[in-house]
């Protein structure tokens, strides 16, 4: 399994949580309301699934509320993505290096 980092990128006006993986970064920003940028995110980390399981780590030096959201966010998040990786090897769905 390759854990991945997560950051929270703090401006004046927003919040964005960054998903680093390897050279891609997606990002999913917490003060909008938009549904499909987070599909969006959601569909690129299904493709790097495939590849194999992953997960994140959440590191960040300022415990505020935007901590405490995405530490929770992390947590389900990194529950969805080992119960799809599941689903996707038991359907045969993986990419395999032949």
């Amino acid at each position: 399994m390759a854990t991945h980092n997560a950051t929270i990128e703090r401006k004046e006006n927003s919040a964005t949580l960054k998903l680093a993986l390897g050279t891609e970064e997606l990002n999913i920003i917490l003060t909008e309301d938009n549904p499909n940028e987070v599909k969006s995110v959601f569909n690129k980390l299904l493709i790097h699934l495939k590849n194999g399981e992953i997960d994140f780590n959440l590191t960040d030096e300022k415990e505020d509320l935007y901590f405490h959201i995405c530490k929770e966010y992390i947590t389900q998040l990194n529950a969805e993505l080992k119960s799809t990786f599941t689903e996707l090897s038991d359907n045969g769905l993986l990419n395999t290096a032949e």
